[in-house]
């Protein structure tokens, strides 16, 4: 729901930059990366909250994930997240889970199923001071490659409204129909992709 190469990423903090040895009377500063894609974490939660609040709440008047819904799910599936991070500022984010069903129901909002093979994009979110960049479309091919490369994860779903079918098709995403998904009295559209097409380039790259 919303409003390239790419390196390994696995589930961890964001890590200054080790200190090396200076010169007398030479100082040096610690550095954050410019730019840093990798899996949140249930530390990451109120960053990713704050940002959600802003896009979500003031254009819809709720949030696909509250708080604790954010710790709960960074907590279980971490490496169905993605952050971008700008010399140690969250800047864009995306949060899934797996699900084990055919469609999207109202339980699924809810509930992380590890025995699943669909990956349900649940947020993606930019900062606001951010938009209008692209930002969202580089975080998704990212977030892409990176399902790709998890053997478990057959395909990917999500649910957004009318107007963002398009930019969702870009992505080679499906519309199966209306999401049977309704939070108060908005409505949406589910779309689904198919993830076989990463992971036969993953095996005939041999990675």
């Amino acid at each position: 729901m919303s409003t390239q190469s790419t390196y390994p990423l696995e589930p961890e903090a964001s890590q200054l930059q080790p200190e090396t040895p200076k010169a007398p009377g030479r100082q040096r500063r610690h550095t954050l990366p410019a730019n840093e894609f990798r899996c949140l974490t249930p530390e990451d939660a109120a960053s990713v909250f704050e940002i959600e609040r802003e896009a979500f709440i003031s254009v819809l008047g709720i949030c696909p994930l509250y708080l604790e819904e954010i710790k709960h799910f960074l907590t279980l599936c971490p490496e169905l997240s993605m952050g971008w991070f700008q010399e140690g500022r969250l800047v864009a984010f995306i949060i899934g889970s797996l699900w084990d069903q055919e469609r999207l129901t109202q339980e699924s909002m809810t509930l992380h199923r590890p025995g699943g093979h669909t990956a349900h994009l649940r947020a993606l979110a930019v900062h606001h001071t951010f938009r209008g960049q692209g930002k969202g479309s580089i975080l998704m091919w990212r977030f892409l490659h990176h399902l790709g490369r998890q053997p478990a994860v057959r395909r990917a779903v999500l649910m957004c409204e009318d107007a963002l079918v398009p930019f969702y098709q870009t992505f080679g995403f499906r519309l199966v129909g209306p999401c049977a998904i309704t939070l108060g009295s908005l409505t949406f559209k589910e779309l689904q992709r198919s993830m076989w097409d990463h992971a036969s380039r993953r095996r005939n790259s041999g990675s």
